[in-house]
């Protein structure tokens, strides 16, 4: 398969913070929140999500298409995903602004603060998939992440009046849209992502209830934190697969992107739905485990047999022939 995955481009400022920020909020002042936190320490690491889902598409061999948008500092960045299996020549290079950037603190309880500056991902809204199609010979599927919102949305309606696939991803995005603009993004979707508490988010805001949402997407696949993943197709039961025993808990940050990466290469090797999200999971325990979101090592020896001792022999032979 031949999957694009579109949304944000960045670099990641991580920061730790040794206390917890629930003791240094006021319940009855938190109207005028004015708080500066000591942190500990700073690392500054690749990131955005379209890139985070590539790269680990890329070390699992899927060849993923990067489509967004970035400044000219990107060059170091391009060279890394470019050598990790990813195909970077659909990232549009703005003359004017730099490549987007998050600022990020996470606390003793993992908790998090974030900010996010957009920088040359607002150029996101123009690039034409069809462009990108055309340089690889057609798309299979395109994943739409969170991006430009203008970006997003051009994407999706492109995708249905090219007859595409796509999968609707909003993230980070669905603070700032509307119930209308979210409404537009998912109805027709192949795949729905979210996490549980977005989940809720998206039901209140477009208005539609789960069921109808269901009748709206193919699949709807919600990350549950700790407790794996749940797939729900209408008037189907749905598919749970829990999370691999983690090794240690280093930093979050990326968790769901790793999962993504996961379950987009299981269906380029066109394995189950089941088998996919075990990938997605796995994947997602080895970032947990590392700081920063594409710093960690794909060792295929380790991932069979950690991927084995969770979901066994049979689904480990199913997977194995991909990772060979």
């Amino acid at each position: 398969m031949r999957i694009a995955v579109t949304g944000s481009i960045a670099t990641d400022h991580l920061m730790t913070f040794p206390g917890r920020f629930a003791d240094q909020l006021v319940a009855d002042q938190l109207h005028t929140v004015s708080l500066s936190f000591l942190v500990d320490g700073l690392d500054v690491r690749r990131g955005g999500v379209a890139a985070n889902i590539c790269f680990g598409m890329g070390q699992l061999g899927t060849g993923p298409l990067l489509v967004g948008a970035a400044g000219t500092d990107f060059d170091e960045y391009r060279a890394w995903l470019d050598r990790h299996g990813v195909d970077t020549a659909s990232v549009r290079i703005s003359e004017v602004l730099h490549t987007a950037r998050f600022v990020c603190t996470t606390d003793a309880d993992h908790n998090q603060i974030g900010s996010f500056y957009t920088g040359a991902m607002s150029e996101a809204r123009l690039i034409e998939l069809k462009a990108v199609a055309d340089r690889v010979g057609g798309l299979d599927l395109v994943s739409i992440g969170a991006d430009d919102p203008e970006a997003m949305l051009r994407h999706t309606e492109e995708c249905r009046t090219r007859a595409i696939p796509f999968a609707a991803d909003f993230s980070q995005q669905i603070a700032r849209m509307d119930g209308e603009e979210i409404r537009t993004l998912l109805d027709g979707a192949t795949y729905l992502f979210s996490n549980e508490y977005e989940k809720g988010l998206i039901e209140s805001k477009t208005g539609w209830s789960d069921e109808e949402i269901l009748g709206r997407v193919g699949h709807r696949v919600t990350t549950l934190g700790a407790r794996g993943v749940r797939i729900e197709r209408k008037g189907e039961d749905p598919i749970e697969v829990d999370c691999p025993d983690e090794e240690t808990k280093a930093d979050p940050t990326g968790v769901g992107d790793a999962f993504r990466a996961g379950f987009l290469s299981g269906l380029a090797w066109n394995v189950s739905l089941e088998r996919a999200a075990q990938v997605g999971c796995m994947l997602a325990t080895l970032v947990i485990e590392t700081v920063g979101t594409q710093e960690y090592q794909l060792r295929r020896g380790h991932f069979m047999e950690r991927f084995t001792k969770a979901y066994g022999e049979d689904a480990a032979a199913e997977v194995r022939s991909h990772l060979a």
